[in-house]
């Protein structure tokens, strides 16, 4: 699982290189069509998923949440995805092994607890990013940029 999440790393970190060439107007320009308005605004959010997920409900931290003005530029994203990547590796060290067994704990929309396994809130985060990546892709060509690739082509040792 940590090698998969080096991997993961590894495509954000394509998909940071490239934002990087967008201007700061543009990163955080708000696009009507798409939720979450801005790249900016998604990058928060798919950080802001792993917090929620991996480290409030499956490490149950009480992290405070990452909001939009934390994040004024890919530089600030890129700080702010260090310490996710420390929980993210904690909730790997912490579950190890133990890939099936029920965490239960509350969601914001649900009465009641949610039963949910490490296997699952890991698969969530890591899809959801990439699903989100796309949009972030999508964005960036509407605003008038030509996309480079962001997928993981060859294992990076």
């Amino acid at each position: 699982m940590k090698e998969q999440y080096d991997w993961i790393r590894c495509t954000r970190e394509k998909l940071f290189q490239y934002c990087e060439t967008i201007t700061a107007e543009n990163y955080t320009c708000e696009l009507d069509q798409f939720g979450w308005g801005s790249i900016r605004n998604l990058h928060v959010h798919v950080a802001e998923c792993y917090q929620s997920w991996l480290g409030n409900f499956g490490l149950q931290k009480g992290l405070t949440l990452v909001t939009p003005e934390l994040a004024r530029n890919v530089e600030d994203m890129r700080e702010i995805f260090e310490k996710v990547d420390r929980f993210v590796y904690e909730f790997l060290d912490e579950f190890e092994g133990q890939w099936n067994i029920t965490i239960s704990g509350p969601v914001s929309w649900k009465e009641g607890e949610e039963e949910l396994t490490p296997l699952w809130l890991y698969t969530h985060t890591a899809t959801h990013e990439f699903h989100h990546k796309g949009q972030m892709v999508s964005m960036s060509r509407q605003l008038g940029y030509i996309p480079e690739d962001t997928d993981l082509i060859e294992p990076e040792r």
